[in-house]
């Protein structure tokens, strides 16, 4: 990669600038405690509903795929509410990469950030690395499967102090598939790059491959711990500090 190039840092989050093991052991529990009781709570609001409608519609697109997610009730809120707990937890079983669940996912953290109970994590080249790139000029953002707000609210309460004002924008699966490569030209026009200007960097291969497919560089996030790499096909990169150093 040239010195001065690329002028973007496209970021995935889970296993990139985020231990794996905060995301699983730390904010999904959470979520998975919090949800039942947090939609009976917050159930009759305007941006709760809404994700309770949009479950609701995934639930009968998994019904007509022939899946088995977990009956829905709707003889009243209050069981709609509670169908949408019990189908979050399903999702979540699943591991299913879903924008609703991920809607909702953000808005429980929120809380729990809020009260202290939460903090985010990142490896401890993430904020050095970014404060190095603004420094050379070079725009950060992030793409993950997370919602928009469960990225703010992570990269808002890291012990490392609040990290979001190095962060140009935030992208989610409202932009499509991180699988797809229309995800990513749909980015670099969103932010009025080149793709060739973008630099992704992830754990994922399959998340690599589709940027490449869309014109981006790209370099695959091996962190401690992770294994061997799982491709030879993409630049390695086991730390930020080595990443435009000066």
């Amino acid at each position: 990669m040239a010195e001065q190039q690329p002028r973007v840092i496209l970021l995935d989050v889970e296993g990139t600038t985020t231990p794996v093991e905060f995301v699983y052991e730390v904010l999904f529990p959470f979520a998975r405690m919090s949800a039942a009781e947090f939609l009976r709570r917050r159930g009759d609001s305007d941006d709760v509903r809404a994700d309770i409608d949009a479950l609701k519609a995934e639930r009968d697109a998994d019904i007509e795929a022939g899946r088995t997610p977990p009956a829905w009730l709707e003889d009243s809120a209050e069981s709609a509410r509670e169908s949408a707990a019990r189908y979050a937890l399903w999702l979540m079983d699943q591991d299913r990469k879903s924008t609703a669940l991920k809607s909702l996912q953000g808005k429980v953290w929120e809380e729990g950030y809020a009260r202290g109970e939460l903090r985010g994590v990142v490896y401890k080249d993430v904020r050095p690395a970014f404060g190095r790139w603004r420094a050379q000029g070079r725009g950060v953002y992030i793409f993950s499967s997370g919602s928009v707000l469960a990225q703010r609210l992570l990269f808002a309460h890291t012990a490392e102090g609040d990290l979001t004002e190095y962060i140009g924008g935030n992208f989610d699966t409202t932009t499509g598939p991180k699988s797809s490569a229309d995800s990513y030209r749909a980015i670099a026009a969103s932010i009025g790059a080149r793709p060739d200007d973008v630099l992704f960097i992830s754990d994922s291969t399959a998340e690599l491959d589709a940027a490449r497919e869309a014109g981006m560089r790209t370099a695959l996030c091996v962190r401690p711990g992770s294994g061997e790499p799982e491709t030879q096909t993409h630049t390695h990169v086991e730390t930020f500090d080595i990443l435009f150093p000066g």
